[in-house]
């Protein structure tokens, strides 16, 4: 038996398989059942800081249902718009679970981005109300365009209200968004209308670890549901401990993430999302329920993503034989 090679895959590669976000959310939801019944493995991601606010982290797990064993390699740098960078970068191998030789490494960046908003969307299913037709987006980057068109997905949406530092941005994020997804975008010029009164509000800014979050007490609405997507980077403690129930993908990270000197102000989660869609736990119980999701990230969502990426891939020819 021969090594053989391994598939290469560009960004440009794994955008080219277009796997579409109803197949990603689909592929998460099987996932975090599974996660809640305990039929997946994933240890807590290990990580390096070499600049304040930025992060390189190893990312390992195996799906055994579909096959997919791998680790990711990415960081998340802060710094990087004002170099003419991505915030977020790297790479994601995936393995044979039968010999753990290398099948494919791929760039991770669209992965990321896509798999991160189909997590927000598959909290928002159990989280939110089911009849949640106005959203609020909160930072207009490469987040705040995936977690809209993964929600876009699950609930009939009428209505959007977009903020970013950036005024332009905000603006051209509202023009993009709404010919993407034919829905009402209005790009508003403060924190608090992108907040106050809608049903799902998604932040997606940088993950900060000494936040001066500017989310207050009494934003967000009664029935409504948040996706934490930057931590607690946004929200106050006090709007925190406001919330009826605060779910995360995972308390073992969790866990670690507060010993390392995050979420010093937010609450315990009460469950983990892998317990909720198996049905151990509750998600909303009532309409009138506040309910947070954070999701931190988990290397089982990218393995969950990546091995379909890399099943497109082959059957259409996709990617670059290297040899091992």
């Amino acid at each position: 038996m021969t090594l053989g090679s391994v598939l290469y895959l560009s960004r440009e590669d794994v955008e080219a398989t277009r796997l579409p976000m109803s197949e990603i959310i689909q592929a998460l939801e099987a996932m975090f059942r599974e996660k809640g019944n305990g039929q997946v493995e994933m240890p807590p991601k290990p990580g390096i800081h070499p600049r304040p606010d930025a992060f390189i982290h190893a990312m390992p797990a195996y799906i055994p249902s579909v096959q997919a064993a791998g680790l990711k390699w990415v960081s998340g740098y802060p710094g990087n718009q004002a170099r003419g960078l991505p915030y977020i970068t790297g790479l994601l191998i995936l393995n044979d679970p039968d010999t753990g030789v290398p099948l494919a490494v791929m760039d991770c960046t669209w992965i990321t981005a896509q798999r991160t908003g189909a997590a927000t969307a598959v909290a928002a299913r159990h989280l939110a109300r089911p009849d949640s037709a106005s959203v609020g987006i909160v930072a207009c980057g490469v987040q705040g365009r995936s977690n809209l068109e993964a929600l876009a997905c699950l609930f009939a949406i009428r209505r959007v209200k977009a903020y970013d530092l950036h005024s332009d941005v905000a603006q051209r994020y509202a023009r993009e968004m709404e010919e993407r997804l034919g829905v009402e975008v209005e790009p508003v010029r403060t924190l608090a209308a992108a907040v106050k009164g809608l049903d799902i509000v998604v932040t997606s800014g940088p993950i900060l670890k000494n936040p001066k979050p500017p989310i207050e007490p009494g934003w967000l609405a009664n029935g409504s549901f948040a996706s934490l997507v930057d931590f607690d980077s946004c929200w106050q403690g006090a709007a925190l401990r406001e919330m009826d129930k605060v779910a995360t993908d995972d308390l073992a990270q969790m866990r670690y993430y507060r010993h390392e000197g995050y979420f010093r102000e937010t609450p315990e989660a009460y469950a983990d999302l892998g317990e909720i869609v198996a049905g151990k736990k509750p998600g909303r119980e009532s309409a009138s329920e506040r309910t947070a999701g954070i999701n931190l990230g988990l290397a089982l969502d990218d393995m969950a993503t990546a091995i379909r990426v890399y099943h497109r891939a082959i059957a259409a020819g996709i990617g670059r034989e290297l040899p091992l």
